[in-house]
């Protein structure tokens, strides 16, 4: 039985060794320059391994899918395990995300951009940078909105969730994704097209006829729209230092 179950393991990897190497190339477009395609693969073995190992077609999820979110979490986890960030970027990521839940709970409206600015105590200009940094200068996304601070921690470590986790992640998916229609409507079709459409920040770019740079910034003050709006609902303080 022990045999059988190994060679079905075995054959299972064998088969999705092409979907490691897709993901790789998809993640490389949209991660710091630095990063190199071969560590995203050897990293994404590893967790196509662990996919193999804990899949419960029990659960209802094609293997495919199951190993798409444990490839593709072991190759970010990799990143963050290499990110060369200053601890000033994560720090201010946290004071832009504070400083617009502030607002917004103030005015009881989208918090415009002068406004975050103004109860950050710095310029336009200084705010624009700080969304830049923390965007553009790491990786940031739906994945690291609510992680644990520690650095590193691997966030598909576990197993299949059980049926609470799995209702309590469902719950938190329809939350995050009211907020996500309630966002400016330029900052909600950056994030279509760089989560749905899976454009990169260049295309985007050309889609709207903006800089790349000013892509990023409207990715940013997405993101930390989103996570100051959804603090209430995972329980957490949204540290400032």
């Amino acid at each position: 039985m022990y045999a059988t179950e190994r060679t079905d393991r075995n054959r299972l990897v064998e088969e999705h060794v092409p979907l490691v190497k897709r993901i790789a190339y998809h993640l490389l477009g949209r991660l710091p320059a630095d990063v190199q395609v071969d560590d995203l693969i050897q990293a994404g073995v590893v967790g196509l391994l662990e996919a193999a190992r804990h899949y419960d077609a029990g659960q209802g999820a094609s293997f495919e899918t199951y190993a798409g979110i444990r490839i593709r979490g072991a190759m970010l986890d990799e990143v963050r395990r290499s990110d060369w960030t200053p601890r000033s970027v994560h720090r201010n990521a946290r004071r832009v995300s504070a400083a617009l839940r502030t607002v917004e709970n103030r005015e009881g409206r989208e918090a415009q951009p002068q406004a975050v600015a103004e109860e950050l105590g710095v310029g336009l200009p200084e705010y624009q940078r700080m969304l830049q940094d923390s965007v553009c200068c790491r990786v940031m996304s739906f994945e690291d909105l609510f992680e644990p601070e520690s650095e590193g921690e691997a966030r598909f470590a576990g197993d299949v969730p059980d049926p609470l986790q799995q209702l309590q992640a469902e719950d938190f998916q329809a939350g995050l994704a009211r907020e996500v229609a309630r966002l400016p409507e330029r900052e909600k079709l950056v994030m279509s097209l760089y989560y749905d459409d899976e454009l990169n920040l260049r295309e985007i770019g050309e889609v709207l006829g903006v800089s790349e740079s000013r892509v990023c910034q409207l990715h940013g003050q997405a993101l930390v729209r989103l996570r100051a709006r959804m603090a209430d609902w995972t329980g957490r303080v949204v540290k400032t230092d």
